[in-house]
């Protein structure tokens, strides 16, 4: 733990011969940033943990949660900004202190179930409008703590330096992020996460109060508000107007950095809170070093690394598939913190005095701000895959080589020889992420929406018998039908009739009439093996996948089964719903590589098992590069006194891929009785060491292949 007599030396605000309340003072305004940042950022997993299982479980949300934390970080500076350039030091306090009665106010921060989306015409502004109403003035509050607090600090302790409790922000930041997936996820169920944070915003007011009371007793014994730099500050010449978007363009470049990077590894492993926190972290960490003081960013070293950044980044384009999920983040996140150190480096070298502190911030989290507003809002929108990860490493060598002002590159023409290096390699990487067609396959179709990208490839044309078309999404295939007549019908790829599907559904068949609830439509494949008089009710949350599945496929349009869609979260529909007494409950809602984590909780099989009939079966689809999900399903199987079967489909000709399924059923011997699952294997031993998945904790470490 630092102590008192370190924070001194840390600021530089400690002075010997001084009393008690000379070291109590700065200590309050550390411990105020600190705690503060710490709130600040436990919030942040918290919310989105609550809000994830209700706009479908996809990485974007969390996105869109992290536009939301920059918009409202934006208006804290903002506030603070303009609260201590305009006002006096009692009309500054005064009204800090009715905000800060505000906050409290809002307590508690739970969302209410009210919130829940009845549909997702637009989830971004569902997402936003939510948070705003359950967490908006706290975290308002919470923003402005930092650059005001700095400027009060600086106004109390004339001429010492109020950068350094930036890092203590940072610190407390990183701290929060860190101490959410390892001690208080685990250890608190989310409405006690809750609790407990209203009762630390409680601590945090008191201890803001305490620092306005500090500040307002130093400027009526001084008479006069003493901000450190009156004796220089006439001679400070403002910085200019190139300074100043590079304070902008800076940290906007590194923000969608962090926030691809995010995506990239939440939608090829899982949109959980530690891949939430890890990339934020890395992105923080980068703050505090950098601000901490200046010996700590030294640039050759970290444009080097950088550089290396760069090169791993094309490696994973090329070999992504065959490594690892660690291997993944470890040169996804290695790569986001090389380009956060030279932003946040650079960001730090062009500071100015301490009398453009607040706007200096200000300009910060505009900057963050746009660069969540791209990726979140205008990326979607303009991109038809995930590019912002190239976009935002060209971005962050192009700035980085602007910012700089010594010889080597600020002379004659050699900067701008540096600056068409940068962009030829910037745009080799997004050449590298655009959808390729070779000569037996091309991308006929690329759509993408708040929930992912999607293509459709064309494969074999010139080969009437094998010409066929392809769904996939993001990374994974998620359907494929032939043209030729002969084959049009026959279900593909993971639904094949020896994959594990494929013997539920030739056991379901053994009854005249069927009902079929199905979680992911894909390209609607399940429908092959619909029958006149059966039922098949499938819920798809992506409304472009409903759109494609019915124009540009047809097994929808030809089967003779009764087939409804259910639009929205599967969850959420069939909780709102009432029993609807499935023979079979096909769980396939993949987004990208991996099931959205709500749909494997304890919580989600309790609706699951009450849509299903005594002798009905739940089919779970687990293929996963990275995860081992058979182990989560087990578990579930052993909590719900089920019985379960694990089918692995080896078949792989073309047609039918290799594909995981584990099917459950209330009946235990079901599955030793009927011929149908003789191939099932037993349960692994390692379900044991692996904890039972619930809303409030999931372990990813534990079934990471």
């Amino acid at each position: 733990m630092v102590g008192v007599a370190q924070l001194d030396r840390a600021l530089d605000c400690g002075s010997r011969g001084r009393g008690f309340k000379s070291r109590l003072s700065p200590l309050v305004y550390v411990i105020t940033v600190f705690w503060g940042a710490f709130l600040l950022f436990q919030v942040q997993p918290l919310i989105g943990k609550y809000i994830l299982p209700w706009f479908g479980g996809g990485p974007e949300v969390w996105t869109t949660c992290m536009l939301f934390f920059q918009l409202l970080l934006l208006g804290g500076y903002a506030y603070a900004h303009f609260l201590t350039s305009r006002f006096t030091v009692r009309v500054q306090v005064a009204v800090h202190v009715i905000v800060l009665g505000a906050a409290i106010a809002m307590l508690p921060i739970v969302p209410h179930t009210s919130w829940k989306p009845a549909s997702l015409y637009n989830p971004v502004f569902q997402i936003l409008l939510l948070i705003g109403a359950c967490v908006g003035v706290p975290y308002f509050v919470l923003s402005a703590t930092g650059p005001l607090m700095q400027r009060w600090f600086s106004g109390v302790h004339v001429g010492k330096s109020a950068y350094r409790l930036y890092a203590f922000s940072n610190a407390g930041s990183l701290l929060g992020l860190l101490s959410y997936p390892f001690v208080f996820e685990p250890a608190f169920s989310r409405r006690m996460q809750a609790s407990i944070w209203g009762w630390g915003l409680a601590g945090f007011v008191v201890l803001s109060a305490l620092c306005g009371m500090l500040f307002w007793r130093h400027h009526n014994s001084s008479g006069r508000v003493d901000d450190g730099n009156d004796v220089v500050e006439s001679a400070v010449s403002a910085p200019g107007v190139g300074t100043r978007l590079l304070w902008l363009a800076l940290p906007a470049a590194a923000c969608v950095e962090l926030l691809a990077v995010t995506n990239k590894i939440c939608l090829d492993i899982a949109a959980v809170p530690f891949l939430w926190v890890l990339p934020l972290s890395l992105y923080l960490l980068s703050f505090v070093i950098c601000f901490d003081h200046q010996r700590w960013y030294v640039r050759p070293v970290f444009l080097l690394a950088f550089l290396l950044g760069l090169g791993a980044a094309a490696f994973a384009r090329i070999y992504g598939d065959d490594l690892s999920a660690r291997q993944q983040i470890l040169i996804y996140s290695y790569l986001l913190f090389s380009c956060c150190m030279v932003c946040h480096g650079e960001l730090f070298r062009l500071r100015p005095h301490p009398k453009y502190l607040t706007s200096y911030y200000l300009t910060i989290a505009a900057g963050g701000a746009i660069g969540g507003f791209f990726v979140a809002v205008i990326a979607p929108l303009i991109f038809t895959s995930y590019r912002e990860l190239y976009v935002g490493l060209l971005a962050s060598c192009l700035f980085v080589l602007l910012a700089d002002k010594s010889p080597s590159l600020g002379r004659g023409r050699r900067r701008w020889v540096y600056v068409g290096l940068v962009l030829a390699a910037g745009m080799a990487l997004i050449v590298m992420d655009t959808p390729r067609g070779q000569t037996y396959k091309r991308a006929v179709l690329s759509k993408r929406n708040f929930f992912g990208v999607l293509t459709i490839w064309e494969r074999d044309r010139d080969i009437p018998s094998e010409h066929r078309y392809v769904l996939q999404h993001g990374t994974t295939t998620h359907g494929m039908q032939y043209t030729d007549p002969v084959k049009e019908l026959e279900p593909t790829t993971y639904y094949s009739r020896s994959s594990g599907v494929g013997l539920a559904m030739e056991y379901l068949m053994q009854q005249k009439k069927s009902r079929i609830g199905v979680v992911g439509l894909g390209v609607g494949t399940l429908a092959a093996y619909g029958r006149q008089g059966d039922y098949i009710r499938f819920y798809e949350i992506n409304p472009e996948v409903t759109h494609l599945a019915r124009t540009r496929f047809t097994y929808l349009t030809n089967c003779p089964a009764e087939v409804e869609i259910i639009a929205g979260d599967a969850r959420l529909s069939m909780e709102n719903e009432p029993d609807q007494g499935f023979g079979l409950l096909v769980l396939d809602a993949f987004n990208s590589d991996v099931v959205p984590v709500h749909l494997l909780t304890k919580e989600a099989f309790e609706i699951y098992l009450r849509h299903i009939k005594q002798n009905g079966i739940i089919a779970v689809h687990i293929s996963s590069v990275y995860l081992e999900l058979s182990n989560v399903v087990w578990k579930l199987a052993d909590y719900f006194d089920l019985g379960a079967a694990m089918i692995e489909d080896n078949e792989d000709d073309g047609a039918a891929y290799n594909s995981d399924w584990v099917l459950l059923a209330g009946d235990k011997k079901l599955f030793e009785l009927s011929p149908e699952f003789a191939a099932a294997t037993s349960r692994p031993d390692e379900v044991d060491s692996v904890d039972l998945w619930t809303d409030d904790y999931v372990n990813l470490f534990q079934i990471m292949r």
